[in-house]
């Protein structure tokens, strides 16, 4: 029988399970940190080239959750895992509600310490473009973001390619500019979001067969990637925030949880969704620890 008693305490367990999970998901998760390792070896891949890749998506520099100290740890423990390339994915700017922005001259010195034996090299993401009035004005670039990362020595890539080499096998490194860059403005007459990739554009750049490794902030331009690239990397979704069971609510893609996060195969290619550092519109995770990614190619089995 169901008694007065029994629906109070099932509406008291109820409300501090929920209580619990808040807690959790706003003071606890979003302050722990992750590595997460992936070793593969992409398809068509140089034998005897291995490449030790860290990538840090997402850091959403904010006050509270993302302080400028915090950020520089983050960084020491990036430096830590001693890689070849170091990569930023994108959205270093808050884009977030209920915060109070870090100026980007206060947080780009701590990105000026990230050290890599093949450089440190960045992209940027859409709420580098959405939280820069200016850029949005003036329909165009360069960001405030762009501008403060190249004075610290950091090169931001829009559509551009560079070529390196390690132990006496080139690849190159290609960055994409935003997808979603300038929000739609019926004030300057655009009435969809306009992004600036160049897929095309940017692949033409490389002028020989060695690898490309590809840095793109918004997943969803995977499908168009061609098996060409060997490995693109992500960020912009966070894993959706939220993610149970290996399956997000809410994900900031046209796919849904296709591209939510991690190892994406398709084709024999290869995507990986970093969960990011930082957190959007809404201060909490919940099973999508903030992540830095340690990715070894050339070490792991072959893709088919």
């Amino acid at each position: 029988m169901i008694t007065r008693r029994k629906v109070l305490q099932g509406a008291a367990g109820f409300v501090m399970g929920t209580l619990a999970l808040s807690g959790y998901a706003i003071g606890v998760e979003p302050e722990q940190l992750a590595i997460t390792r992936y070793r593969l070896t992409p398809r068509n891949w140089p034998s005897g080239l291995r490449l030790r890749i860290c990538a840090l998506a997402d850091i959403h520099a904010v006050n509270p959750g993302m302080s400028v100290e915090r950020i520089r740890g983050i960084v020491e423990t990036a430096n830590l895992l001693e890689p070849d390339l170091m990569l930023l994915l994108g959205d270093y700017s808050h884009g977030r509600t209920l915060s109070w922005p870090i100026p980007a001259a206060e947080w780009a010195p701590a990105l000026a310490d990230l050290r890599a034996r093949l450089g440190v090299h960045a992209i940027q993401g859409n709420h580098d473009w959405w939280d820069d009035a200016a850029a949005q004005a003036a329909g165009h670039g360069p960001t405030e973001v762009h501008r403060v990362l190249e004075a610290h020595g950091i090169p931001v890539y829009e559509n551009r390619v560079t070529r390196l080499v390690k132990d006496g096998h080139p690849f190159w490194v290609a960055g994409l500019a935003d997808q979603l860059a300038l929000l739609a403005n019926r004030k300057t007459g655009r009435r969809w979001i306009r992004g600036f990739a160049d897929l095309p554009g940017t692949l033409a750049q490389v002028t020989d067969d060695a690898p490309i490794i590809l840095m793109a902030h918004e997943p969803d331009i995977f499908t168009q990637v061609p098996a060409r690239v060997s490995l693109t990397l992500s960020g912009h979704t966070h894993g959706g925030q939220v993610r149970v069971f290996g399956y997000s609510p809410l994900v900031p893609s046209h796919y849904g949880n296709r591209f939510a996060y991690g190892h994406v195969q398709e084709g024999g290619r290869d995507l990986i969704v970093s969960g990011g550092l930082g957190c959007s519109v809404l201060p909490f995770r919940i099973g999508v620890p903030p992540e830095i990614l340690l990715i070894e190619l050339g070490g792991g089995e072959a893709a088919a």
